[in-house]
Protein backbone atom coordinates (compact mmCIF):
# COMPACT_ATOMS: atom_id res chain seq x y z
CA UNK A 1 0.00 0.00 0.00
CA UNK A 2 3.33 2.37 1.03
CA UNK A 3 3.95 2.67 -3.10
CA UNK A 4 0.40 3.17 -3.75
CA UNK A 5 0.33 6.08 -1.12
CA UNK A 6 0.28 8.66 -3.45
CA UNK A 7 -2.52 8.22 -5.68
CA UNK A 8 -4.58 6.48 -2.91
CA UNK A 9 -4.36 10.14 -0.91
CA UNK A 10 -5.45 11.93 -4.09
CA UNK A 11 -7.94 9.49 -5.16
CA UNK A 12 -9.84 9.66 -1.72
CA UNK A 13 -9.71 13.65 -1.61
CA UNK A 14 -11.55 13.66 -4.89
CA UNK A 15 -13.81 10.73 -3.51
CA UNK A 16 -14.31 12.51 -0.66
CA UNK A 17 -15.05 16.29 -2.10
CA UNK A 18 -17.83 15.78 -4.33
CA UNK A 19 -21.25 14.97 -3.14
CA UNK A 20 -22.04 13.06 -6.34
CA UNK A 21 -20.14 10.23 -7.66
CA UNK A 22 -20.44 11.09 -11.21
CA UNK A 23 -17.99 13.85 -10.42
CA UNK A 24 -15.83 11.63 -8.31
CA UNK A 25 -15.63 9.55 -10.90
CA UNK A 26 -14.50 11.23 -13.83
CA UNK A 27 -11.42 13.27 -11.93
CA UNK A 28 -10.46 9.86 -10.40
CA UNK A 29 -10.26 8.41 -14.17
CA UNK A 30 -8.17 11.25 -15.44
CA UNK A 31 -6.01 10.86 -11.94
CA UNK A 32 -5.51 6.83 -12.73
CA UNK A 33 -4.93 7.18 -17.01
CA UNK A 34 -1.83 8.36 -16.02
CA UNK A 35 -0.68 5.10 -13.83
CA UNK A 36 -3.02 2.40 -15.63
CA UNK A 37 -3.58 1.86 -19.25
CA UNK A 38 -7.22 2.23 -18.82
CA UNK A 39 -9.95 3.37 -21.52
CA UNK A 40 -12.94 3.53 -19.51
CA UNK A 41 -14.04 3.43 -15.79
CA UNK A 42 -17.35 2.59 -14.35
CA UNK A 43 -18.87 2.30 -11.22
CA UNK A 44 -22.16 -0.23 -11.53
CA UNK A 45 -24.61 -0.61 -8.87
CA UNK A 46 -25.63 -4.08 -7.85
CA UNK A 47 -29.75 -3.91 -7.44
CA UNK A 48 -30.62 -7.50 -5.78
CA UNK A 49 -34.15 -6.86 -5.84
CA UNK A 50 -34.66 -6.48 -9.56
CA UNK A 51 -31.06 -8.55 -11.12
CA UNK A 52 -29.28 -6.31 -12.33
CA UNK A 53 -26.91 -3.60 -11.98
CA UNK A 54 -27.08 0.41 -12.93
CA UNK A 55 -24.13 2.36 -14.40
CA UNK A 56 -24.58 4.96 -11.84
CA UNK A 57 -21.08 7.13 -13.02
CA UNK A 58 -18.24 7.08 -16.06
CA UNK A 59 -14.88 8.30 -16.55
CA UNK A 60 -13.20 8.55 -19.52
CA UNK A 61 -14.27 6.24 -22.77
CA UNK A 62 -12.94 6.06 -26.52
CA UNK A 63 -13.36 7.96 -29.50
CA UNK A 64 -16.65 6.07 -30.62
CA UNK A 65 -18.38 6.47 -27.70
CA UNK A 66 -19.43 4.85 -24.51
CA UNK A 67 -18.60 0.95 -23.90
CA UNK A 68 -21.30 0.32 -21.21
CA UNK A 69 -25.41 -0.09 -21.16
CA UNK A 70 -27.00 2.33 -18.14
CA UNK A 71 -28.77 -0.87 -17.08
CA UNK A 72 -27.96 -4.65 -17.26
CA UNK A 73 -30.86 -6.72 -16.72
CA UNK A 74 -29.47 -10.30 -15.98
CA UNK A 75 -31.29 -13.93 -14.22
CA UNK A 76 -31.53 -15.29 -10.91
CA UNK A 77 -28.58 -17.30 -11.78
CA UNK A 78 -26.24 -15.18 -12.87
CA UNK A 79 -27.15 -12.95 -10.19
CA UNK A 80 -26.56 -15.51 -7.39
CA UNK A 81 -23.05 -16.00 -9.15
CA UNK A 82 -22.28 -12.42 -9.41
CA UNK A 83 -23.28 -11.67 -5.28
CA UNK A 84 -21.02 -15.00 -4.96
CA UNK A 85 -18.03 -13.16 -6.08
CA UNK A 86 -18.67 -10.22 -4.89
CA UNK A 87 -18.72 -11.66 -1.36
CA UNK A 88 -15.16 -12.76 -2.19
CA UNK A 89 -14.10 -9.32 -1.87
CA UNK A 90 -11.01 -9.49 -4.46
CA UNK A 91 -10.78 -8.40 -7.88
CA UNK A 92 -11.12 -10.54 -10.85
CA UNK A 93 -8.35 -9.65 -13.58
CA UNK A 94 -9.90 -10.81 -16.97
CA UNK A 95 -7.06 -10.66 -20.03
CA UNK A 96 -7.45 -10.14 -23.62
CA UNK A 97 -8.99 -12.85 -25.17
CA UNK A 98 -8.71 -15.35 -22.47
CA UNK A 99 -12.61 -16.81 -21.42
CA UNK A 100 -14.54 -14.98 -19.47
CA UNK A 101 -16.32 -15.95 -16.31
CA UNK A 102 -19.96 -15.84 -16.31
CA UNK A 103 -20.00 -12.74 -13.80
CA UNK A 104 -18.34 -10.73 -16.81
CA UNK A 105 -21.37 -10.87 -19.06
CA UNK A 106 -23.65 -9.18 -16.43
CA UNK A 107 -20.80 -6.44 -15.29
CA UNK A 108 -19.55 -5.83 -18.53
CA UNK A 109 -21.56 -7.23 -21.32
CA UNK A 110 -19.28 -5.17 -24.01
CA UNK A 111 -15.99 -6.77 -22.79
CA UNK A 112 -15.70 -8.70 -26.36
CA UNK A 113 -11.58 -9.93 -25.58
CA UNK A 114 -10.85 -6.69 -23.94
CA UNK A 115 -9.06 -6.73 -21.01
CA UNK A 116 -11.16 -5.75 -18.25
CA UNK A 117 -10.42 -5.22 -14.08
CA UNK A 118 -13.06 -6.02 -11.67
CA UNK A 119 -13.43 -4.80 -7.89
CA UNK A 120 -16.40 -5.48 -5.73
CA UNK A 121 -17.32 -2.49 -3.55
CA UNK A 122 -18.54 -3.45 -0.49
CA UNK A 123 -20.07 -1.90 2.90
CA UNK A 124 -20.57 -2.63 6.21
CA UNK A 125 -23.96 -4.63 4.80
CA UNK A 126 -22.47 -6.45 1.65
CA UNK A 127 -22.18 -5.62 -1.95
CA UNK A 128 -22.97 -2.90 -3.08
CA UNK A 129 -21.35 -2.31 -6.77
CA UNK A 130 -18.73 -3.10 -8.61
CA UNK A 131 -15.88 -1.10 -10.24
CA UNK A 132 -14.97 -1.97 -13.82
CA UNK A 133 -12.23 -0.62 -15.11
CA UNK A 134 -11.71 -1.55 -19.16
CA UNK A 135 -8.07 -1.83 -20.93
CA UNK A 136 -7.43 -0.09 -23.61
CA UNK A 137 -7.55 -2.08 -27.24
CA UNK A 138 -3.68 -2.41 -27.50
CA UNK A 139 -2.37 -2.76 -23.80
CA UNK A 140 -3.26 -5.38 -21.37
CA UNK A 141 -3.87 -5.22 -17.35
CA UNK A 142 -0.90 -6.56 -15.04
CA UNK A 143 -0.36 -7.79 -11.71
CA UNK A 144 0.26 -4.79 -10.49
CA UNK A 145 -2.49 -2.82 -11.85
CA UNK A 146 -4.54 -5.29 -9.67
CA UNK A 147 -3.11 -4.44 -6.50
CA UNK A 148 -3.63 -0.76 -7.10
CA UNK A 149 -7.38 -1.64 -7.64
CA UNK A 150 -7.24 -3.41 -4.23
CA UNK A 151 -6.24 -0.64 -2.39
CA UNK A 152 -8.44 1.71 -4.55
CA UNK A 153 -11.57 -0.39 -3.80
CA UNK A 154 -12.24 1.51 -0.38
CA UNK A 155 -12.72 4.77 -1.37
CA UNK A 156 -15.02 3.97 -4.53
CA UNK A 157 -17.10 1.97 -2.18
CA UNK A 158 -17.77 5.17 0.11
CA UNK A 159 -18.39 7.79 -2.72
CA UNK A 160 -21.11 4.89 -3.89
CA UNK A 161 -22.57 4.63 -0.20
CA UNK A 162 -22.56 8.60 -0.37
CA UNK A 163 -24.60 8.75 -3.40
CA UNK A 164 -27.01 6.19 -1.89
CA UNK A 165 -27.65 8.21 1.16
CA UNK A 166 -27.77 11.16 -1.28
CA UNK A 167 -30.58 9.74 -3.53
CA UNK A 168 -32.57 8.43 -0.42
CA UNK A 169 -32.30 12.11 1.00
CA UNK A 170 -33.67 13.60 -2.41
CA UNK A 171 -36.84 10.38 -2.28
CA UNK A 172 -37.30 11.68 1.42
CA UNK A 173 -37.37 15.25 0.03
CA UNK A 174 -39.88 14.22 -2.99
CA UNK A 175 -41.87 12.69 -0.33
CA UNK A 176 -42.03 15.37 1.84
CA UNK A 177 -42.94 18.04 -0.48
CA UNK A 178 -45.74 15.25 -2.21
CA UNK A 179 -46.90 15.36 1.10
CA UNK A 180 -46.67 18.96 1.53
CA UNK A 181 -48.79 19.56 -1.56
CA UNK A 182 -51.52 16.98 -0.33
CA UNK A 183 -51.92 18.81 2.93
CA UNK A 184 -52.49 22.26 1.21
CA UNK A 185 -54.61 20.83 -1.04
CA UNK A 186 -56.61 19.06 2.32
CA UNK A 187 -56.41 22.52 3.82
CA UNK A 188 -57.33 24.58 0.72
CA UNK A 189 -54.33 26.45 0.74
CA UNK A 190 -51.18 27.28 -1.99
CA UNK A 191 -48.53 27.63 1.13
CA UNK A 192 -48.59 27.66 4.77
CA UNK A 193 -48.17 31.36 5.43
CA UNK A 194 -51.43 32.81 7.44
CA UNK A 195 -53.66 34.70 5.35
CA UNK A 196 -55.36 37.37 7.43
CA UNK A 197 -58.27 38.43 4.98
CA UNK A 198 -59.46 41.76 5.66
CA UNK A 199 -55.97 43.12 7.24
CA UNK A 200 -56.39 46.37 5.08
CA UNK A 201 -60.19 46.91 5.97
CA UNK A 202 -62.05 45.64 8.58
CA UNK A 203 -59.23 44.44 11.09
CA UNK A 204 -57.02 47.68 10.20
CA UNK A 205 -56.97 48.81 14.08
CA UNK A 206 -56.70 45.23 14.98
CA UNK A 207 -53.60 44.63 12.61
CA UNK A 208 -52.14 48.12 14.54
CA UNK A 209 -52.26 46.91 17.30
CA UNK A 210 -50.44 44.00 16.23
CA UNK A 211 -47.36 45.79 14.93
CA UNK A 212 -47.52 47.90 17.57
CA UNK A 213 -47.32 44.99 20.16
CA UNK A 214 -45.36 42.91 18.56
CA UNK A 215 -41.86 44.31 19.47
CA UNK A 216 -41.93 44.33 22.77
CA UNK A 217 -42.28 40.94 24.79
CA UNK A 218 -45.05 42.09 27.06
CA UNK A 219 -48.15 39.64 27.22
CA UNK A 220 -51.16 39.90 24.74
CA UNK A 221 -54.84 38.93 25.39
CA UNK A 222 -56.65 38.63 22.55
CA UNK A 223 -60.52 38.85 23.10
CA UNK A 224 -63.26 38.10 20.94
CA UNK A 225 -66.11 35.38 20.21
CA UNK A 226 -65.38 31.88 18.80
CA UNK A 227 -64.40 31.87 15.27
CA UNK A 228 -63.17 35.52 14.51
CA UNK A 229 -59.75 34.68 14.05
CA UNK A 230 -57.91 35.21 16.98
CA UNK A 231 -55.26 31.87 16.29
CA UNK A 232 -54.24 34.14 13.23
CA UNK A 233 -53.87 37.06 14.99
CA UNK A 234 -51.50 34.59 17.26
CA UNK A 235 -49.46 34.16 14.69
CA UNK A 236 -49.11 37.34 13.48
CA UNK A 237 -48.03 38.64 16.58
CA UNK A 238 -45.12 35.53 16.78
CA UNK A 239 -43.95 36.10 12.97
CA UNK A 240 -43.50 40.15 13.56
CA UNK A 241 -41.93 39.69 16.77
CA UNK A 242 -38.09 39.25 17.04
CA UNK A 243 -39.11 35.49 18.37
CA UNK A 244 -40.22 34.71 14.82
CA UNK A 245 -37.33 32.03 13.89
CA UNK A 246 -38.43 30.59 17.60
CA UNK A 247 -41.13 27.95 17.79
CA UNK A 248 -44.82 28.83 18.19
CA UNK A 249 -46.44 26.73 20.38
CA UNK A 250 -50.74 26.41 20.52
CA UNK A 251 -53.00 25.02 23.68
CA UNK A 252 -55.97 24.46 23.95
CA UNK A 253 -56.55 25.10 27.66
CA UNK A 254 -60.37 23.96 27.26
CA UNK A 255 -59.43 20.35 25.61
CA UNK A 256 -56.51 19.36 28.28
CA UNK A 257 -58.72 16.97 30.68
CA UNK A 258 -58.14 18.66 34.30
CA UNK A 259 -55.59 15.66 35.92
CA UNK A 260 -53.44 16.32 33.09
CA UNK A 261 -53.03 20.08 32.62
CA UNK A 262 -50.05 20.22 35.22
CA UNK A 263 -48.12 18.00 33.31
CA UNK A 264 -48.77 19.00 29.59
CA UNK A 265 -48.15 22.72 30.60
CA UNK A 266 -45.11 22.67 32.51
CA UNK A 267 -43.86 18.87 31.79
CA UNK A 268 -42.95 15.98 34.46
CA UNK A 269 -39.76 13.56 35.17
CA UNK A 270 -39.99 9.95 34.84
CA UNK A 271 -41.69 8.10 37.85
CA UNK A 272 -43.61 11.40 38.81
CA UNK A 273 -47.19 9.63 38.92
CA UNK A 274 -48.08 6.17 37.19
CA UNK A 275 -47.47 5.72 33.72
CA UNK A 276 -44.58 8.53 34.09
CA UNK A 277 -41.78 6.05 32.25
CA UNK A 278 -40.05 9.03 31.08
CA UNK A 279 -39.33 12.73 31.19
CA UNK A 280 -41.57 14.95 29.46
CA UNK A 281 -41.29 18.49 28.57
CA UNK A 282 -44.58 21.14 28.79
CA UNK A 283 -45.61 23.00 26.05
CA UNK A 284 -43.98 26.33 28.13
CA UNK A 285 -40.20 24.36 27.79
CA UNK A 286 -41.51 23.83 23.95
CA UNK A 287 -42.09 26.98 23.63
CA UNK A 288 -38.28 28.05 24.78
CA UNK A 289 -37.20 30.73 22.71
CA UNK A 290 -40.40 31.58 21.03
CA UNK A 291 -43.70 31.99 21.75
CA UNK A 292 -46.88 30.03 23.79
CA UNK A 293 -50.29 30.71 22.52
CA UNK A 294 -52.78 29.43 25.30
CA UNK A 295 -56.34 29.70 23.80
CA UNK A 296 -59.02 29.49 25.95
CA UNK A 297 -56.78 30.52 28.99
CA UNK A 298 -60.55 31.30 30.88
CA UNK A 299 -60.87 27.43 30.83
CA UNK A 300 -57.73 26.81 32.96
CA UNK A 301 -58.18 25.31 36.47
CA UNK A 302 -56.98 27.52 38.72
CA UNK A 303 -54.29 25.43 40.68
CA UNK A 304 -52.85 25.86 37.07
CA UNK A 305 -53.35 29.25 37.09
CA UNK A 306 -51.13 30.02 40.45
CA UNK A 307 -48.62 27.77 38.89
CA UNK A 308 -48.55 29.85 35.35
CA UNK A 309 -48.69 33.14 37.33
CA UNK A 310 -44.93 32.52 38.98
CA UNK A 311 -43.71 31.22 35.79
CA UNK A 312 -44.70 34.54 34.11
CA UNK A 313 -43.45 36.31 37.01
CA UNK A 314 -39.55 34.81 37.24
CA UNK A 315 -39.70 32.51 34.28
CA UNK A 316 -38.94 29.74 36.27
CA UNK A 317 -40.60 26.45 36.33
CA UNK A 318 -40.30 23.09 37.95
CA UNK A 319 -41.69 19.85 36.70
CA UNK A 320 -44.31 17.38 38.34
CA UNK A 321 -42.00 15.72 40.40
CA UNK A 322 -38.33 17.54 39.95
CA UNK A 323 -36.39 18.52 42.01
CA UNK A 324 -34.69 21.60 40.22
CA UNK A 325 -36.38 24.27 38.50
CA UNK A 326 -35.63 25.15 34.61
CA UNK A 327 -35.07 28.30 33.15
CA UNK A 328 -37.65 29.54 30.32
CA UNK A 329 -38.10 32.19 28.26
CA UNK A 330 -41.11 32.69 26.41
CA UNK A 331 -43.72 35.68 25.39
CA UNK A 332 -47.24 34.46 26.12
CA UNK A 333 -50.29 35.64 24.19
CA UNK A 334 -53.60 34.29 25.21
CA UNK A 335 -56.96 34.32 24.23
CA UNK A 336 -60.82 34.09 25.40
CA UNK A 337 -64.27 34.35 24.00
CA UNK A 338 -65.44 34.61 27.99
CA UNK A 339 -65.39 37.31 30.22
CA UNK A 340 -62.78 37.37 32.12
CA UNK A 341 -63.09 40.71 33.98
CA UNK A 342 -67.08 39.02 35.30
CA UNK A 343 -65.08 35.84 35.97
CA UNK A 344 -62.21 37.24 38.18
CA UNK A 345 -65.45 39.21 40.26
CA UNK A 346 -67.02 35.17 40.44
CA UNK A 347 -63.87 33.94 41.68
CA UNK A 348 -62.82 31.29 39.02
CA UNK A 349 -60.36 33.68 37.65
CA UNK A 350 -57.41 34.81 39.48
CA UNK A 351 -57.20 38.52 39.53
CA UNK A 352 -53.61 38.68 39.86
CA UNK A 353 -53.28 36.61 36.59
CA UNK A 354 -55.96 38.81 34.79
CA UNK A 355 -53.31 41.47 35.79
CA UNK A 356 -50.37 39.80 34.39
CA UNK A 357 -51.97 39.09 31.04
CA UNK A 358 -54.31 41.59 30.24
CA UNK A 359 -50.81 43.97 29.58
CA UNK A 360 -52.17 44.52 26.16
CA UNK A 361 -55.31 43.57 24.93
CA UNK A 362 -56.68 43.27 21.71
CA UNK A 363 -60.59 42.70 20.56
CA UNK A 364 -61.32 41.75 17.34
CA UNK A 365 -64.32 42.53 16.51
CA UNK A 366 -67.56 39.58 15.23
CA UNK A 367 -67.87 39.28 11.99
CA UNK A 368 -71.51 41.14 11.50
CA UNK A 369 -69.96 44.00 12.51
CA UNK A 370 -67.22 44.19 9.71
CA UNK A 371 -69.82 42.67 6.49
CA UNK A 372 -67.24 44.76 4.38
CA UNK A 373 -64.76 42.22 4.82
CA UNK A 374 -67.26 39.56 3.84
CA UNK A 375 -67.36 39.62 0.04
CA UNK A 376 -63.05 39.20 0.09
CA UNK A 377 -63.33 36.40 2.80
CA UNK A 378 -66.34 34.94 1.19
CA UNK A 379 -63.67 34.47 -2.63
CA UNK A 380 -61.26 33.45 -0.13
CA UNK A 381 -63.28 30.75 1.50
CA UNK A 382 -64.47 29.95 -2.27
CA UNK A 383 -61.15 29.13 -3.57
CA UNK A 384 -60.12 27.35 -0.36
CA UNK A 385 -63.13 25.15 -1.08
CA UNK A 386 -62.32 24.65 -4.91
CA UNK A 387 -58.80 23.80 -4.34
CA UNK A 388 -59.93 21.26 -1.15
CA UNK A 389 -62.25 19.31 -3.69
CA UNK A 390 -60.81 19.45 -6.46
CA UNK A 391 -63.58 21.52 -7.98
CA UNK A 392 -63.73 24.37 -9.72
CA UNK A 393 -62.56 27.71 -8.79
CA UNK A 394 -66.48 29.65 -8.70
CA UNK A 395 -66.86 32.72 -7.05
CA UNK A 396 -69.46 33.79 -5.53
CA UNK A 397 -72.40 36.59 -7.25
CA UNK A 398 -73.13 39.87 -5.93
CA UNK A 399 -76.76 37.96 -5.09
CA UNK A 400 -74.16 35.66 -3.21
CA UNK A 401 -72.52 38.35 -1.50
CA UNK A 402 -75.81 40.08 -0.26
CA UNK A 403 -77.48 36.81 1.09
CA UNK A 404 -74.69 36.63 2.73
CA UNK A 405 -74.10 40.15 4.41
CA UNK A 406 -77.93 39.55 5.62
CA UNK A 407 -76.55 36.77 7.92
CA UNK A 408 -76.00 37.41 11.54
CA UNK A 409 -72.63 34.59 11.57
CA UNK A 410 -72.84 33.67 15.06
CA UNK A 411 -70.30 31.53 14.53
CA UNK A 412 -68.45 34.39 12.51
CA UNK A 413 -65.66 33.63 10.41
CA UNK A 414 -65.06 30.18 10.74
CA UNK A 415 -68.79 29.46 10.45
CA UNK A 416 -68.59 31.53 6.69
CA UNK A 417 -65.88 29.29 6.14
CA UNK A 418 -67.96 26.63 6.56
CA UNK A 419 -70.78 27.80 4.52
CA UNK A 420 -68.78 28.30 1.52
CA UNK A 421 -67.26 25.08 1.70
CA UNK A 422 -71.41 23.46 2.08
CA UNK A 423 -71.99 25.79 -0.93
CA UNK A 424 -69.06 24.24 -3.25
CA UNK A 425 -70.15 20.88 -2.52
CA UNK A 426 -73.75 21.16 -3.07
CA UNK A 427 -72.88 22.89 -6.27
CA UNK A 428 -70.86 20.22 -7.76
CA UNK A 429 -68.33 22.49 -9.08
CA UNK A 430 -71.35 24.16 -11.31
CA UNK A 431 -72.25 26.93 -9.48
CA UNK A 432 -71.84 27.79 -5.36
CA UNK A 433 -75.44 27.21 -3.77
CA UNK A 434 -74.97 29.90 -0.96
CA UNK A 435 -78.71 29.93 -0.37
CA UNK A 436 -79.09 26.32 0.28
CA UNK A 437 -75.91 26.43 2.00
CA UNK A 438 -77.96 28.96 4.30
CA UNK A 439 -80.88 26.77 4.57
CA UNK A 440 -83.14 29.55 2.98
CA UNK A 441 -86.19 28.05 2.11
CA UNK A 442 -87.03 27.88 -1.43
CA UNK A 443 -83.74 28.82 -2.66
CA UNK A 444 -83.91 26.39 -5.48
CA UNK A 445 -86.18 28.52 -7.16
CA UNK A 446 -84.74 32.24 -5.24
CA UNK A 447 -84.32 35.09 -8.18
CA UNK A 448 -81.79 37.74 -7.50
CA UNK A 449 -84.32 40.37 -6.61
CA UNK A 450 -85.00 38.22 -4.11
CA UNK A 451 -82.01 38.44 -2.71
CA UNK A 452 -81.66 41.24 0.29
CA UNK A 453 -79.66 44.20 -1.12
CA UNK A 454 -75.89 44.45 0.19
CA UNK A 455 -75.71 46.88 3.39
CA UNK A 456 -78.31 45.57 5.04
CA UNK A 457 -79.33 45.34 8.66
CA UNK A 458 -77.37 42.64 10.43
CA UNK A 459 -80.67 40.69 11.89
CA UNK A 460 -81.39 37.13 10.31
CA UNK A 461 -84.77 36.94 8.02
CA UNK A 462 -87.21 34.39 9.59
CA UNK A 463 -86.79 33.08 6.14
CA UNK A 464 -83.66 32.51 6.21
CA UNK A 465 -83.53 30.47 9.86
CA UNK A 466 -84.06 26.53 9.19
CA UNK A 467 -84.49 24.09 12.69
CA UNK A 468 -81.04 23.17 13.68
CA UNK A 469 -81.52 19.52 12.85
CA UNK A 470 -82.65 20.05 9.38
CA UNK A 471 -79.73 21.93 9.06
CA UNK A 472 -77.93 19.39 10.27
CA UNK A 473 -79.49 16.94 7.96
CA UNK A 474 -78.91 18.72 4.59
CA UNK A 475 -75.00 19.12 6.06
CA UNK A 476 -74.59 15.36 6.52
CA UNK A 477 -76.71 14.02 3.28
CA UNK A 478 -74.59 17.09 1.03
CA UNK A 479 -71.36 15.10 2.49
CA UNK A 480 -72.59 11.60 1.92
CA UNK A 481 -73.47 12.91 -1.92
CA UNK A 482 -70.29 14.22 -2.36
CA UNK A 483 -68.79 10.88 -0.96
CA UNK A 484 -71.46 8.84 -3.01
CA UNK A 485 -72.47 7.13 0.30
CA UNK A 486 -69.18 6.19 1.95
CA UNK A 487 -69.20 6.84 5.96
CA UNK A 488 -65.57 6.47 7.05
CA UNK A 489 -62.31 6.22 5.56
CA UNK A 490 -59.85 9.23 3.55
CA UNK A 491 -62.69 9.67 1.39
CA UNK A 492 -65.31 9.45 3.84
CA UNK A 493 -68.49 11.58 5.08
CA UNK A 494 -66.91 11.43 8.54
CA UNK A 495 -63.05 12.95 7.55
CA UNK A 496 -64.49 15.80 5.52
CA UNK A 497 -67.48 16.72 8.15
CA UNK A 498 -64.33 15.98 10.60
CA UNK A 499 -66.68 14.18 12.78
CA UNK A 500 -66.26 10.24 14.90
CA UNK A 501 -67.89 7.76 11.94
CA UNK A 502 -69.35 6.30 15.11
CA UNK A 503 -71.15 10.20 15.93
CA UNK A 504 -71.99 10.32 12.71
CA UNK A 505 -73.46 7.29 11.93
CA UNK A 506 -75.37 7.76 14.91
CA UNK A 507 -76.99 10.87 14.09
CA UNK A 508 -77.86 9.67 10.80
CA UNK A 509 -80.16 7.18 12.75
CA UNK A 510 -81.52 10.38 14.80
CA UNK A 511 -82.33 12.26 11.97
CA UNK A 512 -83.44 9.06 9.62
CA UNK A 513 -80.94 9.20 6.69
CA UNK A 514 -80.30 6.49 5.22
CA UNK A 515 -76.76 5.90 3.41
CA UNK A 516 -78.15 2.97 0.64
CA UNK A 517 -79.88 6.11 -1.12
CA UNK A 518 -76.14 8.00 -1.77
CA UNK A 519 -74.43 5.15 -3.19
CA UNK A 520 -73.71 4.50 -6.67
CA UNK A 521 -75.93 1.76 -7.91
Amino acid sequence: MDKFQKILLDVWREACRHIEISASCANIAGLLVNHMPIEQLLVRRIEPDRPGLDTLAVGLADAGGALHEARTACSPEAMHALLAWAREGAPAWYKKGAPAAPELDVIFPHHEGRGVLCGPLAVSGGPVGVLVLVACADTAFEARHVEMVRVLLEPFAVALENDRRLREADALREAAEADKRSLLTKLGRTDFGDVIVGADAGLRSVMERVELVARSDVPVLILGETGTGKELVARAIHNSSARASGPVMRVNCGAIPPGLVDSQLFGHERGAFTGAVQAHKGWLERADGGTLFLDEIGELPVAAQVRLLHILQDGWLERVGARHPVNVDVRLVAATHRDLAAMVSEGTFREDLWYRINVFPILLPPLRDRTNDIPLLARHFAEKAALRFGLPALMPSNEDIALLASYAWPGNVRELGAVMDRAALLGNGVRLEIAKALGVPGAAAATPQEAPAEGAGSSTPTRAIVPLDEAMRRHIEAALVYTKGRVQGPHGAARLLDINPHTLRARMRKLGIRRAQFQES
